[in-house]
């Protein structure tokens, strides 16, 4: 589904977590969030069906993540996340983005209120 500009009313700050580290006592902690590009794009609230249900009934929200095909764009796997910028919602991407039909955007499926 190709978005119009007039759709892309989010915008979205795209993240990677760096490399885990060691904390000197033997153990693994995780790395840190970091920036990598922001960007204007639709998000298109699944609703309707008993899985998504149960989702907002645990105070998850499954997002669809429309964002312009670009070189930033085709950077981002499932292991990123995206921050909205204006409310800080942050939505974990669950899978490896998807060109449109017409190839001018990506559409991955994400989710808000996981644990990070």
């Amino acid at each position: 589904m190709a978005f119009k500009a007039g759709k892309l009313t989010y915008r979205l700050q795209f993240s990677v977590r760096t490399a885990p580290v060691d904390d000197g006592y033997g153990n693994v902690v995780s790395g840190e969030w970091t920036p990598q590009f922001d960007a204007r794009c639709h998000i298109m609230f699944l609703k309707g069906s008993e899985s998504v249900l149960a989702s907002r009934l645990e105070a998850r929200s499954p997002v669809i993540i429309g964002l312009r095909n670009s070189a930033n764009a085709r950077r981002v796997t499932h292991e990123w996340r995206a921050t909205d910028l204006n409310t800080g919602i942050v939505y974990e991407i669950k899978e490896q983005p998807r060109p449109s039909d017409d190839r001018s955007h990506f559409e991955m499926l994400a989710m808000s209120g996981v644990a990070a």
